[in-house]
């Protein structure tokens, strides 16, 4: 299964077509906030499923701030990271991802790519499309769950 990845868009669609066009065929959308209707014009665009979370730029209600999704065999748990500080690092990210029983925690609020593993579980953070930080390019991810359960992620600029 291939699982195209994007974060903190902000109302940025041309950045949006540009991942699209970039990405070639993916099974399933994750969007992990900043601009959650982003994701469901993701889906319109694309006619693929998308889980979408809300991040701290996100005043709404109309979407969870944690979403967790089954694909090809693995767990993963969505969402932004404001809630989790992760802009002071990841060790909220990694004991929460192991009380969920996550194979996969994606990530967002950063806008600076981050791929990791941490206590047997990955963490990925796909940076940001539009508007990345840190000396980082415009990007987006992908992650590849094989059949026999290996998980490829793959940091892609634009």
């Amino acid at each position: 299964m291939r699982i195209g990845v994007i974060s903190d868009t902000h109302g940025d669609i041309a950045a949006l077509r540009q991942v699209i066009a970039a990405a070639g065929p993916v099974d399933h959308w994750l969007h992990a906030g900043d601009y959650f209707q982003d994701g469901w014009k993701l889906a319109e665009l694309t006619g693929l499923p998308v889980t979408v979370v809300a991040g701290n730029c996100d005043r709404t209600t109309a979407v969870p701030v944690d979403a967790y999704a089954e694909l090809a065999g693995k767990t993963i748990w969505l969402t932004h990271g404001h809630r989790y500080n992760v802009k002071y690092g990841i060790q909220e990210l990694v004991w929460w991802g192991a009380q969920y029983g996550a194979d996969i925690v994606v990530f967002g609020h950063t806008h600076v790519p981050y791929s990791g593993r941490h206590d047997g579980r990955l963490l990925f953070n796909p940076g940001s499309p539009g508007a990345p930080r840190g000396g980082s390019r415009p990007g987006y991810g992908i992650l590849h769950i094989q059949e026999n359960g290996v998980i490829e992620e793959h940091i892609m600029e634009l």
